[in-house]
């Protein structure tokens, strides 16, 4: 009990110095680097873009201009964690084979134009296998990483898969799945997970109390790892959990509610990791909520750098 104590102790402190990076997904409508002008105005160092139409498969050149600028947009903004989100469209779970190709080649391209802006990581939902069955889609996406990394070899950008509430036949959904993914693509260290708070309430992991939240990331611990979780997607849930609807509420105003962010924040195994909002942008009455979200998590962290408790 002492060393717990004292452990414990020791863990309080390193965070008293330290706060999550906290930030938001930014449209890049305009430019690139309007993405990092939006994120310096609401003082983030973490910042997630779509480098590309999310909803389109065809990916414009990226002309040396346009990474010249962006590139010294996020250098003059110290941005820590850039992080870059894939295509709604790729799908490397699918069992036909024109879409699987699609999805490898379309999916290369998204890790192509992340290397050339020096994003760190692209997140990317593992895919659904459309009636397949987990087993087999699953292999399905092993395969499909492990030919997309053939094609980018050399590249430093990870990939960090996201889990996912579980939607129709998405995969992702229980942290067996992650675990798989990671124990049989072929470069293991070029993987991390995103964790999103809203998918896994969905999913069925609760984490609204304290003793929800030691055991859902006890479960994540034991299955996939934490050393493995590189930075989440902080989103309360419209929907209930285990309900395995994908649905975004802010921060405190859905059902997962407010203690599991503040026990999230306060948390000294994630003091520097990125926590990145993809919250509605707006209220009924078209005010911006990025910033009242961001101000939410960022008093919930000061909080603990003032002596508050992890737990209640």
């Amino acid at each position: 009990m002492l060393m717990q104590r004292s452990l414990r102790s020791r863990l309080l402190s390193q965070n008293e110095n330290h706060m999550p990076h906290f930030g938001a997904h930014f449209s890049v409508a305009g430019g690139l680097h309007n993405a990092v002008e939006t994120a310096v105005r609401f003082k983030c160092d973490a910042l997630q873009i779509f480098t590309k139409n999310a909803n389109q498969w065809a990916a414009p050149t990226l002309t040396e201009d346009q990474v010249r600028v962006f590139r010294t947009a996020v250098t003059d903004a110290k941005v820590v964690h850039l992080v870059a989100h894939d295509s709604y469209l790729i799908n490397l779970a699918a069992p036909g084979d024109e879409l699987f190709e699609k999805s490898i080649a379309a999916f290369a391209i998204e890790l192509e134009r992340a290397e050339r802006l020096g994003v760190q990581g692209v997140v990317t939902h593992p895919g659904a296998h459309v009636g397949s069955g987990d087993d087999v889609g699953l292999k399905r996406v092993v395969a499909g990483l492990d030919e997309t990394l053939r094609r980018t070899a050399g590249m430093k950008v990870k990939i960090l898969l996201e889990t996912t509430a579980g939607q129709g036949t998405t995969l992702g959904h229980r942290f067996e799945h992650l675990a798989y993914l990671l124990a049989n693509v072929r470069e293991p260290e070029r993987y991390g997970i995103c964790l999103d708070t809203c998918h896994i309430f969905a999913a069925g992991y609760p984490i609204g109390t304290p003793a929800e939240y030691a055991a859902t990331f006890d479960e994540f611990d034991r299955v996939v790892g934490i050393k493995h979780l590189h930075m989440f997607h902080v989103n309360d849930s419209v929907k209930a959990l285990g309900s395995r609807v994908d649905r975004h509420a802010g921060i405190g105003l859905g059902l997962i509610g407010t203690k599991a962010f503040q026990l999230l924040v306060k948390d000294p195994r994630f003091a520097a990791h990125p926590m990145i909002l993809e919250t509605p942008k707006e209220d009924d009455e078209g005010n911006e909520m990025d910033p009242v979200n961001l101000r939410k998590l960022r008093g919930y962290a000061r909080s603990t750098r003032r002596g508050g408790a992890l737990t209640d």
